[in-house]
C-alpha cells in the first residue's frame, strides 16, 4: 500500500479546486512550501506527475485529473460519514461566508450565533461585499457560502431562497419639506451591478423623474447617512431604514417601487464538502426580515 495519508488527498483536492498552491495553503492554514512538499510526496509515491505549471496556476495532468475525479467522491463520503456519525458536533474547519449588508443586518447574526453554539469547532470567516463580487468569489472557490441578492441563475451555483425585502424612496425630512422631487434633487444609489440600482432607474422612469445623474456609493449604511444629511434621495431596503422612518429622520418622497429584492443562500453546484453542505442546509431555513 502506498504511504499516502488523508492530508495528502485533501491537499490534492484543494489545489485542484482553487488552482494555486498558495490558495490551497491559505485554505488549509499551512504554508506554500508545505503544500509543495505534500505534492512531491504524492508524486514520488505514485511515480507520476500530477500537476504542470501554466503561468501562475498549477494545472492537472491527464493522470492528475483522473486521480482527482476518483478521489473527490471518496473524500467527500469519508468526511460525511465521520461528521454524520457525530451529528456534526465534532466538525472542525474554516468556512468562508460572503454576505450583502441587508442579510448581514437581518438574518446573518442569528445564523452565526446558531453555528457557534451547535458547531463550536467550526471557524467562520465573514466578508461583506456586493452580490456581483461575491458571485465571482463563490465560483472561484475563495468563499464557500454566500447570501446574495437575487435571483441568481447560473449552472455553477446552487441556491435556496430566504425571502425578500420591500424598498422605499426616502430623503431627509428637510429635503422632503423643501419639496422633494418637485425640484432638482440629487439621486444616490448602490453601483450599477446591484439590483438596487436597476430598481432605482426603473422607478425614476415610472414616476417621470429625469435626474441629472445618479451618484453611487457601495455601502448602504454610508448611503443612509448621506441622505439623512440632506444629500438627495435614494431607494433603500425598508428594514434598513425602518427606524429612521419611524423617527422622522427620513421621509418617503416617491411611491414605493413595485419590485422587491429577493435573497438567496448560495454554494457552488459542485460543492462536496459535507460541512459546507450542512451550513447551506441550515441557511436555507433562514428567513430575511422583509
Amino acid at each position: 500500500m502506498k504511504r499516502i495519508a488523508l492530508y495528502h488527498l485533501e491537499t490534492l483536492l484543494w489545489i485542484a479546486r482553487l488552482g494555486t498552491f498558495r490558495a490551497a495553503a491559505e485554505r488549509l492554514n499551512t504554508t506554500q512550501p508545505a503544500i509543495s512538499a505534500r505534492v512531491r510526496e504524492i508524486e514520488d509515491q505514485l511515480g507520476i506527475s500530477i500537476f504542470r505549471r501554466e503561468g501562475r496556476n498549477m494545472v492537472l495532468t491527464a493522470r492528475g485529473r483522473r486521480l482527482v475525479q476518483e478521489c473527490e467522491p471518496l473524500w467527500a463520503g469519508f468526511e460525511k460519514a465521520l461528521l454524520t456519525a457525530s451529528g456534526f458536533e465534532g466538525a472542525t474547519g474554516v468556512v468562508r461566508i460572503g454576505s450583502g449588508e441587508i442579510a448581514a443586518a437581518s438574518c446573518l447574526p442569528g445564523f452565526v450565533n446558531t453555528v457557534e453554539r451547535d458547531l463550536p469547532g467550526v471557524t467562520l470567516e465573514l466578508e461583506l461585499d456586493l452580490t456581483a463580487r461575491m458571485f465571482q468569489q463563490l465560483l472561484g472557490g475563495t468563499i464557500d457560502l454566500a447570501f446574495l441578492a437575487g435571483p441568481v441563475a447560473s449552472p455553477g451555483i446552487r441556491t435556496a431562497p430566504i425571502g425578500s425585502v420591500g424598498l422605499v424612496w426616502a430623503a431627509s425630512s428637510a429635503t422632503a419639506a423643501a419639496g422633494g422631487f418637485a425640484r432638482p434633487l440629487p439621486v444616490w444609489s448602490i453601483p450599477d451591478h446591484s439590483p438596487l440600482h436597476g430598481v432605482t432607474v426603473e422607478s425614476l422612469a415610472a414616476n417621470g423623474v429625469a435626474p441629472r445623474s445618479i451618484a453611487t456609493c457601495n455601502n448602504v449604511r454610508t448611503l443612509i447617512e448621506i441622505v439623512i444629511g440632506g444629500g438627495g434621495a435614494a431607494v433603500f431596503p425598508e428594514p434598513m431604514v425602518r427606524a429612521e422612518l419611524e423617527a422622522g429622520r427620513l421621509v418617503e418622497v416617491l411611491p414605493r417601487p413595485g419590485r422587491t429584492v429577493r435573497f438567496e443562500a448560495a454554494i457552488r453546484s459542485t460543492e462536496s464538502d459535507p460541512l459546507v453542505l450542512e451550513l447551506f442546509r441550515r441557511a436555507g431555513d433562514l428567513r430575511i426580515d422583509g
